[in-house]
């Protein structure tokens, strides 16, 4: 209605959540927010024209299946975020995360995808500017 982004979080609720999209439909720039899922969700998500952001969770051990969610994501879809305070990448896991915490997500993103960190900064943050419509108006001199 407002035409702003639709940010989603959710968390084990991911048929429910597709339910609510289907029913209501999906804005055209619709991000989910802390992307927790695996390549199965995220393929769905991708489906709808959404974009994924990755938070530090995708530096964690134990989270293999966000990291194929990540794999699968191509750099046009794919956002960076810290979701301080919570969520700290690792190797400082166990602190209180902060925005200069965002380049060990892009590091762990770059790694899980096999590509360098300056491509995955770049497009994180053209997605960034075109998700939440960013970008200065063109000057008319």
């Amino acid at each position: 209605e407002r035409g702003l982004a639709l940010s989603i979080h959710t968390r084990e609720a991911w048929d429910d959540t597709f339910a609510i999209l289907e029913a209501e439909g999906v804005p055209e720039r619709t991000v989910f927010h802390c992307f927790t899922g695996g390549a199965e969700e995220a393929r769905r998500c991708l489906d709808l024209g959404a974009f994924l952001s990755f938070s530090g969770v995708v530096t964690f051990k134990k989270a293999e299946d966000v990291r194929e969610a990540a794999r699968l994501c191509p750099l046009d879809r794919l956002v960076l975020e810290t979701d301080s305070p919570y969520l700290t990448p690792e190797p400082l896991r166990g602190r209180r995360n902060q925005p200069a915490n965002i380049p060990l997500v892009g590091a762990g993103v770059a790694r899980t995808k096999g590509t360098n960190v300056e491509q995955v900064e770049a497009a994180s943050w053209e997605n960034t500017l075109v998700l939440y419509e960013l970008r200065e108006p063109e000057s008319s001199l």
